[in-house]
């Protein structure tokens, strides 16, 4: 049986939902909205994400003769600390980050690096560290989306620690 957070966790959406609610509480209607699917989906998904904590909700108001319910992400929802999820998760973020690129504003300025390097243990812990309270600010700084003034920004960040040697049998590594 997959790990009810694994599961959240390994689907595109329910990463990119649980990114739009860190800055604040929104309702599945807004972000069926912001990400153009169904308001249904939006609750499908919303559902996903609170059986397996990674929301909570918030509030709930009346709405044109019914009840909206406003969640927001679970401060502190340990991403990084998923070390079982590597296969879905990665596919997920390879696919978020496909969706985030083609929303890119052409020739805007942007940081892109990609890197294979050899670290001491020490340099990495230290860098590993720094590069997530990165996040964490960034997360920080969010507002709700749509904010006027405000501007989408995508960002998605893997670092991690690889096997020496040759690269294993891989499907997607081509010679």
């Amino acid at each position: 049986m997959v790990d009810p957070v694994l599961r959240a966790l390994g689907h595109p959406t329910r990463l990119r939902m649980l990114s739009l609610m860190w800055a604040g509480p929104l309702s599945a209607a807004n972000l069926a909205a912001e990400l153009g699917i169904s308001h249904g989906l939006a609750s499908q998904h919303l559902r996903t994400l609170d059986r397996a904590g990674l929301v909570e909700l918030t509030e709930v108001r009346p709405k044109r003769g019914g009840r909206e319910r406003l969640y927001r992400t679970v401060k502190g929802t340990p991403l990084s600390d998923r070390t079982d999820a590597s296969p879905m998760f990665t596919e997920a973020f390879v696919n978020n980050m496909r969706t985030r690129l083609a929303m890119r504003v052409p020739d805007s300025a942007s940081a892109v690096t990609d890197a294979e390097l050899w670290l001491t243990p020490e340099v990495w812990t230290e860098y590993r560290k720094r590069l997530l309270e990165l996040m964490y600010d960034l997360h920080e700084y969010a507002v709700p989306p749509r904010t006027p003034g405000a501007t989408p920004i995508g960002v998605t960040l893997m670092a991690f620690e690889m096997l020496p040697g040759p690269v294993p049998d891989n499907p997607t590594h081509t010679e």
